[in-house]
């Protein structure tokens, strides 16, 4: 088991520096062959040429591609000091960048916001592994019945209904409407400060994230159960006379938790790296939504900063998930 999670940790370091690699390609030589001034382009909208030239001297844009590369991929590892000449920038490791539209460093801005995006994957995630799962298997025990085909209509409503479009329509029912925020709408509180608050202000955002990933999980859960109450074991179980309740909990079940944890490893990564669309509609002020800011006022550094911490994210997940797949099935440790 050892073993293998130092495979898999490997692998995921390997995996973040081509994706950091990549990333530097992507904002650093592709806009230099395309013959763009990569100083303005990190200046942000309508710099000064005092700006330009100070984003070249803290940047190194003067020196070599593979020694920018080499003090970019050391900022990750061991920190880095932007600029030669006052005021010069101390940036510790992991260094993700240095935001010249807001004169501060990227890291400390993403990791400010991160409470309110890993707030909104936490509740989004239990409501969609909870309702999905019940679903499904109610649809899978009740097939061909007004239950089976009520959850499978829901489910389609949901896999068609896109998250750009529910979470317009919910914001502005509740914000707009109902008013059930008051003339202030939607606010972020924190969960040390009022768990209460924490909860209702993100219930709905909460719903608009949960009811499509829900819709998926319902499909999966009710084909993978159909399947599973075919099998022989589970017919096995029932003619010992088994209650249904433990046909089902003990036996049936267990089928489903390695698609649930790969389907629900790989979802919550995704969402840690930024519910973009439903911060944006709502309000709240998550790496989702730096990324976007970032965007509107050409601010590179943060742009590369989302990236590199959505990433990291996503690939913590599938390490996660194939620890979870090596305890399920001791057989995964020895691919």
């Amino acid at each position: 088991m050892f073993a293998y999670l130092i495979r898999r940790l490997v692998q995921g370091v390997f995996v973040i520096v081509v994706v950091s690699f990549i990333t530097f390609v992507i904002f650093f030589i592709v806009p230099k062959l395309l013959g763009g001034n990569l100083a303005v382009l990190y200046a942000g909208k309508s710099p000064s040429q005092a700006t330009i030239n100070a984003v070249t001297d803290k940047l190194g844009l003067n020196k070599p591609i593979p020694v920018q590369y080499l003090e970019y991929m050391k900022g990750l590892v061991a920190g880095r000091t932007f600029g030669t000449v006052p005021p010069v920038v101390n940036c510790p490791a992991p260094c993700l960048g240095f935001s010249f539209a807001n004169n501060t460093l990227v890291r400390p801005q993403l990791v400010g916001d991160f409470p309110v995006t890993l707030s909104l994957a936490i509740g989004a995630s239990v409501l969609w592994l909870f309702f999905g799962v019940l679903a499904g298997v109610i649809a899978a025990l009740r097939k061909g019945r007004i239950a089976d085909r009520a959850v499978m209509v829901g489910a389609l409503a949901g896999i068609s209904m896109p998250v750009n479009f529910t979470a317009l329509v919910v914001a502005l029912l509740v914000n707009t409407q109902w008013k059930l925020y008051g003339d202030n709408g939607l606010q972020y509180v924190p969960f040390t400060q009022n768990p209460l608050s924490w909860a209702w202000n993100l219930l709905f955002p909460w719903l608009v994230l949960a009811f499509l990933t829900a819709a998926t999980y319902a499909r999966i859960t009710r084909a993978t159960m159909l399947e599973t109450l075919s099998e022989d074991y589970v017919r096995t179980a029932r003619a010992k006379g088994l209650r249904e309740t433990v046909v089902v909990g003990k036996h049936a079940l267990r089928s489903l938790l390695t698609p649930i944890v790969t389907l629900f490893g790989l979802d919550f990564g995704a969402l840690l790296g930024g519910a973009v669309v439903t911060e944006f509609v709502f309000g709240l002020h998550g790496i989702g939504l730096d990324a976007i800011d970032a965007i509107g006022r050409q601010d590179i550094p943060t742009v590369m900063g989302v990236t590199l911490f959505a990433s990291t994210f996503i690939v913590v997940a599938n390490i996660v998930v194939d620890m979870l797949y090596a305890v399920l099935d001791p057989r995964v440790r020895l691919g």
